[in-house]
């Protein structure tokens, strides 16, 4: 029987949680050298490893009795039911949306329509906020897109690289990412059409790292595995802008998060921090996925509005709450049973619980 990681499920809600919380303070820190959580859009790319290393260990060993069609079948059964409704939440606040900024008014039914449409596939759509965003309705798909690139390749090429073609692919994908975090002072880009081609480089070096880090097995043994590791993360995320802000979270990419994933692989849990990575991870997922539509209701209200501090921070609080507490319905009312029913239909098998990328 496969070894369970349930720290990498807790690692996975936590990261979650630390994106809402980033983007909850965004509009009240645009700059992010002055934001509390400086560096919290590396979730993404805390992501994309996590995604590779569960993704080889939950599909590596199964070629011989899966098509890549079949791997792909089972993809987007795990991810798409979200993601359509992630998208109907965001056109729904789009339209009822009563502080919407100036780009995005006058946008008539039939366009929202066909934008939804583009956006159901995960195909880049237009922009209608006036931030040249690929994915206006919910900013975060930007990252799903990426994510279902990497699992094609992982289908076409990646199952059978082997070990030396697989360390040469991250080697180059690591020197790309280095060079456009040290170019552009930041790596928080990749979601706008102007830099769309910045999006595959960060996905290539993490998402391929994992799946390297997997396969080698090079597990960190490490005592208190999912406190340490959590507090790790946040630390990375929190620490100041630096004079060479680039080369620090191209080297948090590189180096510290594939120590972060391997010490939580190789870490044990039971009893309450068990179940709490079980929620956590459970959660994770459709925290990511639907909580920016929201998001973007706050950030046009503080920006209207103006509120003060003692103003805004009750309805952030508040937001924050609804956020987990839709992510929980979510899962429980919507994705768990429509997953159960596509994978009867779609993959004519009754579900198997298996550890997600997401």
């Amino acid at each position: 029987m496969k070894p369970h990681y349930p720290i990498l499920d807790g690692l996975r809600g936590v990261a979650a949680v630390l994106v809402v919380i980033f983007h909850v303070l965004e509009v009240h820190f645009p700059n992010y050298a002055q934001h509390p959580i400086h560096h919290g859009y590396l979730a993404v790319d805390f992501f994309f490893l996590l995604s590779g290393f569960v993704v080889g260990y939950a599909y590596d060993d199964r070629w011989g009795r899966m098509t890549p069609w079949e791997f792909l079948k089972i993809r987007v059964v795990r991810l798409h039911p979200l993601i359509l409704l992630s998208v109907l939440l965001g056109g729904l606040c789009f339209w009822l949306d009563p502080y919407a900024p100036a780009g995005a008014q006058g946008i008539s039914a039939l366009k929202l329509l066909g934008v939804m449409l583009i956006t159901f596939t995960l195909l880049p759509a237009p922009d209608v906020r006036g931030w040249d965003e690929t994915h206006a309705l919910n900013g975060p798909l930007w990252s799903l897109l990426q994510e279902y690139v990497a699992n094609i390749l992982y289908a076409v090429v990646g199952r059978r690289l082997p070990q030396r073609g697989l360390w040469l692919l991250v080697v180059l994908s690591g020197v790309a990412l280095a060079w456009v975090a040290i170019d552009q002072g930041n790596i928080a880009t990749g979601w706008a059409h102007k830099t769309l081609w910045i999006a595959p480089i960060r996905m290539l070096y993490p998402f391929f790292a994992g799946l390297l880090l997997f396969r080698a097995g090079r597990l960190v043994r490490l005592p208190y595995a999912f406190p340490l590791c959590s507090l790790a993360l946040a630390v990375l995320f929190c620490l100041p802008y630096f004079p060479l802000n680039g080369l620090y979270e191209a080297a948090c990419i590189v180096l510290a998060f594939p120590l972060i994933v391997a010490a939580g692989a190789g870490g044990q849990v039971s009893g309450t921090w068990a179940r709490g990575c079980k929620f956590l991870g459970a959660i994770s997922y459709p925290i990511y996925v639907t909580h920016y539509p929201f998001i973007n209701l706050y950030t046009d209200w503080v920006i209207q509005k103006k509120p003060t501090p003692g103003q805004a921070l009750p309805v952030a609080l508040g937001l924050f709450g609804f956020i987990l507490l839709l992510a929980y319905a979510s899962l429980k009312l919507y994705d768990e049973p429509v997953r159960a029913w596509l994978k009867r239909k779609v993959l004519g098998k009754a579900p198997q619980p298996v550890l997600s990328s997401k």
